[in-house]
This record gives structure tokens, C-alpha cells and sequence, in this order.
């Protein structure tokens, strides 16, 4: 039995970006959803995309006209126990709602991600002691903070020597070739760092750096621009990636995250070897000069 819509709508407070967001985010996930997949009848033709938003007020318990304001970024403000229903009515993990609470400006149970900050001679001293496995520090938007020989060396990359503006994982998957060439994409990797940007991008909103990156991304790469648009959030995974070095070969590296405490947007990215000949490429790997 669904749930009595409110009587009384929130109170209504200042518009937004954030609440421009929301509303984009909302859209987004609504139209990417299937009506029938979830069991609800149609009748007559389907003009829309996805579910209505009449289905999804419905699903979520809450007044079709308070939720349509959502969507349109105006000026209210939901509770928590609304945002919670939506993103139960739209089906949303645990990373997206947690991106809907932050952008409906709800404080979350977590302390918040910190501003970026630099790496210390503690990190390098980790990073040096991961030889000859490649490792870096990474801020949650993908800047190269540091790295080690190995990181560089499989890259094919000095970090010192890069520009600023270069210095940032998510940049050099998008425009720098040398760097593609390496790095072997498995299908929709570029919409999943994108998606982990806007995660990072939510919560350090206040953060001009990450600001001016989104902008030159957006400016400058259709790519990010297509996958910026479907709205999707994500938190980092460990996972298998496949590298293609120019001289080692071909080499198959489990990415592996870590944080420091307290916790924040900084994490080390380490590469383990898959397999025997994987670690065996590592050693020939450490013996090749320094980019």
C-alpha cells in the first residue's frame, strides 16, 4: 500500500545549483529506467522515456507536484526521509544516494570529504617502499599528487615534468595519446572515472581547482561532455586493468585503493601483479631508465 502523499510541502529556500543538479541528476535517472522491467502496468502510448514522474511520486510516497519541482531544480527542500524514498523509488545504490543527499544539502553520517591536499614525506616513503610495484596519490578528482618509479616508468611519464594542467589521470585518458596507447581501455572506463569525478566534484564543491578542471574538460573533450551528462556517481573499486608498455609488453595489474587517516579525498593507487609472469614484467620493468 503506497504511502499518503505530505499535506504540507517542505519549506522553500533559495534556488541553487546544487538544486539545479539534483533536478538533472533526478531526470537522468528517471528516464533511464524501465517501466515494464519494474513491474508497472502502461496504458495507452508512452511519449516519455523511462518512468513518468507521476509513477515515480507514486513509488516514493510524496505529491507528484512537490517531486516535479525537485526535478526542475526549485526552490524547496527536501528531508532526508524524502530524498531516501526517491532514490528508493529510483532504484539508486548506496554511492547515488549519497549524491542526492549532498546535493539536496542534507549532512551526511560521514565527516566530509577534506579539500585536496598535498602528499608528505610519509606518503613518498610508501610509495618508494612499494618497489617494484607501480604506485601513486591520487586526489579524488584524479590529480597526480606523486608517484614512484615504477608508476612512472610503466606510464611512460615524469611527473615533474608534466604541466600542471596535465597532471591528473582523468586528463591524460582523455587527451594524451602516448598515455591511451598504455593504459588499455575496457568498455565505458572513461564513463566510470567520469562518474567518480562527479562524486568528488559533489562533495568538494566549494573547491575552485576542481571547479576550473570540470570547466576545461567540459570546454575542451566531447567524451567527458557525454559522459558528464548521463549523471551517473560512483566510488572507487578495485579492479584489473590491462596495460600495453612499449617495451615490457603486455601486463595485467590489479588497482588497489588506499586511505589514510583521517580519511580525504587523497588515496595511494597501488598496482599488484595478476600473475607470476605479470610480477616477472615488473622486474624488467624496474630495469628500464627513467622517462
Amino acid at each position: 500500500m503506497l504511502a499518503a502523499t505530505p499535506t504540507h510541502a517542505p519549506p522553500a529556500v533559495a534556488a541553487s545549483v546544487p538544486a539545479q543538479e539534483l533536478g538533472h541528476f533526478l531526470r537522468a535517472r528517471r528516464e533511464s529506467l524501465s517501466a515494464a522491467a519494474m513491474g508497472l502496468a502502461r496504458h495507452g502510448r508512452v511519449r516519455t522515456p523511462g518512468l513518468r514522474r507521476e509513477e515515480v511520486a507514486q513509488l516514493a510516497g510524496i505529491g507528484v507536484t512537490w517531486y516535479t519541482k525537485l526535478e526542475q531544480g526549485r526552490e524547496v527542500q527536501p528531508s532526508r526521509q524524502a530524498v531516501e524514498a526517491i532514490a528508493r523509488a529510483l532504484q539508486c545504490n548506496d554511492d547515488e544516494l549519497r549524491h542526492l543527499l549532498v546535493l539536496a544539502g542534507i549532512k551526511l553520517d560521514q565527516p566530509a570529504v577534506a579539500m585536496q591536499e598535498a602528499p608528505g614525506c610519509l606518503h613518498r616513503q610508501l610509495l618508494d617502499k612499494m618497489l617494484p610495484y607501480p604506485a601513486q596519490m591520487q586526489s579524488a578528482a584524479f590529480d597526480l599528487l606523486d608517484a614512484n618509479a615504477a608508476y612512472e616508468r610503466l606510464m611512460g611519464v615524469s611527473l615533474q615534468r608534466l604541466p600542471a594542467l596535465e597532471r591528473n589521470c582523468l586528463h591524460m585518458n582523455l587527451f594524451n595519446p602516448q598515455w591511451q596507447r598504455v593504459v588499455r581501455h575496457e568498455p565505458q572506463s572513461i564513463e566510470r572515472m567520469v562518474a567518480m569525478f562527479r562524486a568528488a566534484y559533489t562533495q568538494q564543491s566549494g573547491d575552485p581547482a576542481i571547479a576550473r578542471r570540470l570547466d576545461y574538460f567540459l570546454a575542451h573533450s566531447p567524451v567527458f561532455r557525454n559522459a558528464w551528462e548521463r549523471y551517473q556517481v560512483r566510488s572507487p573499486e578495485n579492479n584489473e586493468k590491462t596495460f600495453d608498455h612499449p617495451v615490457v609488453g603486455i601486463l595485467h595489474l590489479r588497482q588497489t585503493y588506499w586511505w589514510s587517516a583521517p580519511r580525504s579525498g587523497m588515496r595511494m593507487v597501488v598496482y599488484l601483479p595478476v600473475s607470476d609472469q605479470d610480477a616477472e614484467a615488473l622486474d624488467r620493468l624496474a630495469a628500464l631508465p627513467a622517462p
